[in-house]
């Protein structure tokens, strides 16, 4: 098992930043990535950016690249994401999740790759 916390989120207004912060404990030497999704009130949950715990890669949303990044410290098993140039649709709850299974390939888009997650932290985006 995994457990995940984050911490982070606020209220900031368009133009501002944030950095969304991830803590894993437990079984973390089995994990394949991690990565953030967001869900806004009304829609479905949906991807935002993912790290591969091996060599590093990363993978982003196109509505975030270039304004948001994914990062780790691996002495302290955190996952960050700094979200620079915020706009009001960045407004959701964001979850980290962490996988420790490759279900589906190097699809780290896909909700169902991950199978651990945390309990959000909501970031609201004034105009």
């Amino acid at each position: 098992q995994v457990q995940l916390v984050e911490s982070g989120g606020g209220l900031v207004q368009a133009g501002g930043s944030l950095r969304l912060s991830c803590a894993a404990s437990g079984r973390t030497g089995f994990m394949y990535a991690m990565g953030w999704f967001r869900q806004a009130p009304r829609k479905e949950r949906e991807f935002v950016a993912a790290l591969l715990w091996n060599g590093g890669a990363t993978y982003y949303v196109d509505s975030v690249k270039g304004r948001f990044t994914i990062s780790r410290d691996n002495a302290k098993n955190t996952v960050y994401l700094q979200m620079n140039s915020l706009k009001p649709d960045d407004t959701a709850v964001y979850y980290c999740a962490a996988a420790d299974t490759t279900s589906y390939g190097s699809r780290w888009y896909e909700r169902a790759q991950y199978n651990f997650w945390g309990q959000g932290t909501q970031v609201t985006v004034s105009s």
